[in-house]
C-alpha cells in the first residue's frame, strides 16, 4: 500500500509529526501543501492529512487540498491528524470544527498528536495568548509519541 502523509503547518509542528508517522509507514512519502502545492493521489493507495490548528481551524492549505480531492479521498484510505497545544479532554472533539463531516465519516483513523509552542517563532499576540491560555511563556513540546504511534498502526492494518 503506497502512502503519503500530507501536512499544512506555520511552524513545524505538523511537518515534525508527518515526518514521526512517515517513518512508521515503510515506503511513505511526505508532502508540504504549503512549499510544494497539491499533490497527485493517483498513485497512493492510502492519504494521511494534517494540519496544525489555531481556534479550532486547520491551515488554509489543507482546507483547499480537501476541497479540491473531496472526489478522489472516498476511494482512498484517508488519516487525519491534528497539532496543537491541548492536551485536554475535548481534543477529539476539535476534529468536529476543524474538519467537514464528510471528511472525518471517511477517516479510518484520527489522531491528536500534541504540539509545539516556541515563543521565538511565535508573534507577539500569539505568545500572549498561549501565555493567558498555559499560564507559560517558554518552549512546549508535548507531541505524544504513543499516539502517533497508535495512529501509525491504525493505518498500515
Amino acid at each position: 500500500m503506497k502512502t503519503i502523509v500530507i501536512y499544512a503547518t506555520k511552524y513545524g509542528a505538523a511537518g515534525e509529526v508527518a515526518q514521526r508517522i512517515a517513518s512508521k509507514i515503510s515506503g511513505a512519502v511526505i508532502h508540504n501543501l504549503k512549499q510544494d502545492g497539491i499533490p497527485d493521489l493517483a498513485g497512493f493507495d492510502c492519504i494521511i492529512v494534517g494540519s496544525s490548528v489555531y481556534a479550532g481551524m486547520i491551515r488554509k492549505e489543507a482546507k483547499v487540498f480537501l476541497k479540491q480531492n473531496a472526489s478522489v479521498l472516498p476511494e482512498k484510505r484517508l488519516g487525519l491528524f491534528l497539532c496543537g497545544l491541548g492536551g485536554g479532554s475535548n481534543d477529539d472533539k476539535g476534529f468536529d470544527t476543524a474538519f467537514p463531516p464528510g471528511i472525518l465519516q471517511m477517516a479510518k483513523a484520527k489522531c491528536f498528536t500534541g504540539g509545539i509552542f516556541d515563543p521565538q517563532k511565535a508573534g507577539l499576540m500569539e505568545r500572549l495568548i498561549i501565555k493567558m491560555v498555559t499560564k507559560r511563556s517558554t518552549y512546549i513540546n508535548n507531541i505524544n509519541d504513543g499516539k502517533i504511534d497508535n495512529f501509525a498502526e491504525a493505518m498500515k492494518s
